[in-house]
């Protein structure tokens, strides 16, 4: 187990490099550049400002070479003052010396936001705080309710109660996000009016159970169905298996045979879908924060891609990567620990 661990955080390593050289070429390409320098100077700047601008602040070095800055491997090197000709520090705002230094991804260093005149970190992690907790109540609720309403489907297999979970389950895995949380705003903020729809002041006056519903209920509904679904193929499939039937033989009573011998085997795939759920809600948290105005990840993505804030916009996607990375290795850690017959060579 050790090894393959190993294996995979080498594996984990050597993509993220890829995945981050490809999204820093696809983010640094010219339109993006130009459009950066006009937010930073002026809509009737010249070509030639535009240019000096790019020059002067380091992105017109060569991609190589302003790919491993960014790492954190080669030294960033200083502006040039246009009058004294003395070396100066890129972006002040960010407090970055006036001389060469390496400060990039290994050194914790995740660059300047030209948006939000801070460094990166100050931006991306309080957001990400906010996005954690919401993720956090969203698993609270969606986990136990899909897992219950899977089992209960899957225990009674072409009953009423099974064809009517599985409908509700269906109907709400086909609902997209923005179609939900509008319904969602319209039902309970304004026919009812007992909850506040928007969360724009969630981060700033604190994360409170009204201003927090609607969000958590957009993201966590439609992964109530999706898990649901598969909690009930895995459950009918187990169900059918000749332990359980000899179980049954030996008089065991039906809740005790679902709970000791069927519930575990059939959680295994379940497992490996509800982990994959955490790529899932950094994705799904674009819309929904938009949506409701709650200053998270998503909110700050939608930010940074609108005002070409290439740094902040790099750290989100170092960000999603290693979630997406952390996740799959944990699912692969778990699977194999809740199945006795999968060994890791």
């Amino acid at each position: 187990m050790l090894f393959f661990m190993l294996r995979r955080l080498g594996t984990m390593a050597l993509t993220m490099l890829c995945l981050t050289m490809v999204v820093f070429f696809l983010i640094n390409l010219e339109p993006n550049l130009k459009k950066l320098a006009i937010s930073q100077l002026d809509m009737r700047s010249s070509s030639e400002d535009l240019e000096k601008w790019l020059v002067n602040n380091g992105y017109r070095q060569n991609f190589f070479v302003r790919y491993g800055q960014w790492l954190g491997v080669v030294p960033k090197q200083p502006n040039t003052d246009p009058v004294t000709g003395e070396p100066k520090a890129r972006f002040s705002y960010c407090n970055e010396p006036a001389e060469p230094y390496f400060g990039g991804v290994l050194q914790g260093d995740f660059g300047c936001s030209t948006k939000f005149k801070t460094t990166v970190a100050n931006k991306l992690f309080p957001a990400l705080g906010a996005t954690g907790i919401l993720m956090f109540w969203v698993m609270v609720v969606m986990v136990p309710v899909s897992l219950l309403i899977g089992v209960l489907a899957g225990m009674r297999e072409g009953t009423r109660t099974d064809r009517t979970l599985s409908v509700a389950s269906i109907t709400t895995t086909a609902t997209p996000e923005y179609v939900s949380g509008v319904i969602f705003a319209v039902v309970f903020a304004s026919w009812l009016g007992i909850l506040n729809g928007s969360a724009a002041t969630a981060t700033s006056q604190g994360v409170n159970f009204y201003n927090f519903t609607l969000p958590v209920m957009t993201m966590a509904i439609y992964g109530i169905g999706y898990i649901a679904r598969m909690t009930r193929a895995s459950m009918v499939e187990v169900m059918t298996q000749q332990y359980i039937r000899t179980a049954r033989l030996k008089g065991l009573a039906f809740n005790a045979v679902v709970i000791k011998h069927a519930l575990r085997n059939a959680l295994i795939a379940p497992f490996t879908v509800i982990m994959l759920q955490f790529p899932w809600l950094l994705t799904g948290v674009v819309i929904v924060e938009v949506m409701f105005r709650y200053q998270g990840f998503g909110f700050t993505l939608v930010e940074a891609a609108g005002n070409n804030d290439i740094d902040l916009l790099l750290g989100c996607s170092l960000v999603s990567v290693f979630v997406v990375l952390s996740t799959q290795l944990i699912s692969d850690i778990g699977y194999a620990y809740l199945n006795p017959r999968i060994r890791v060579q």
